[in-house]
């Protein structure tokens, strides 16, 4: 795959999927600028970076400007910023609703927005959401994130349409549990709410995967150079369930 000629735009790419996605875009030659909320995360990747909260449109706007100005039009983005918070339902906060909105399904629709009169002028491009498996199925005590995640879903089928004759492809990635800091700070958090121990927890998230295992970050950023590939050309609207067969 060569993708010499083209910039992508990577969120939330200081660790985890983010960042095994914009090591491989950059091995294939992609120019690649990775964006997240933390500086420090984002120099050690060694790739050009911006600093930038996808929740704020103004902030979003600036970050793709930079990147825009510094390595030229972009051609791809792959949203992956997200966050995910377990709460009952009944105890869930119009303040937590609104924040797992905004950086999940809102993040998602800002950073598309800034980078699509790029891949319009160009003829080409591609827009590719890190969704989950949430987006697919619900999961207890994550009702806020299963919305989201469903909305760009659906965001991604509405807009695979709208853009059909442009060139560009519009899709979604939904995999399962991922060993990522994420993952890790959900074990965490199962450990203190319900007092197993990590072992009985990591065992109860598995149980969710036919093959028993977590997902590693360099399988999404496998079918992210697929997507970007002229193979994908038709490959359209279309929510990509990672989970070794659960989905």
């Amino acid at each position: 795959m060569d993708l010499g000629n083209r910039h992508v735009v990577v969120t939330g790419g200081g660790s985890g999927v983010g960042a095994e996605t914009a090591q491989a875009l950059a091995r294939v030659g992609a120019r690649v600028t990775i964006m997240g909320r933390r500086a420090a995360a984002l120099r050690d990747q060694g790739l050009p970076w911006q600093v930038c909260d996808v929740t704020d449109p103004p902030a979003v706007a600036a970050a793709f400007a930079a990147a825009r100005d510094a390595q030229g039009p972009i051609h791809v983005v792959v949203a992956n910023a997200g966050a995910a918070e377990s709460v009952p339902f009944a105890k869930l906060r119009p303040e937590q609703l609104a924040a797992t909105l905004a950086v999940n399904l809102a993040g998602v629709v800002h950073c598309w927005q800034a980078a699509l009169a790029d891949m319009r002028a160009a003829g080409w491009g591609r827009l590719i959401a890190i969704a989950s498996t949430a987006g697919l199925k619900g999961y207890p005590y994550v009702a806020a994130y299963c919305a989201a995640k469903h909305g760009v879903v659906g965001l991604t089928r509405a807009l695979a349409l709208e853009l059909a004759e442009t060139g560009i492809t519009v899709n979604a990635i939904c995999p399962g549990f991922t060993e990522t800091p994420l993952l890790e700070r959900s074990l965490a958090e199962i450990v203190q709410k319900t007092g197993r121990s990590e072992a009985d927890a990591r065992a109860a998230l598995l149980a969710a995967n036919p093959q028993r295992r977590f997902l590693q970050p360099d399988e999404i950023a496998g079918a992210v150079l697929w997507l970007c590939s002229d193979a994908a050309r038709s490959v359209n609207g279309h929510a990509l369930s990672m989970s070794g067969g659960e989905i």
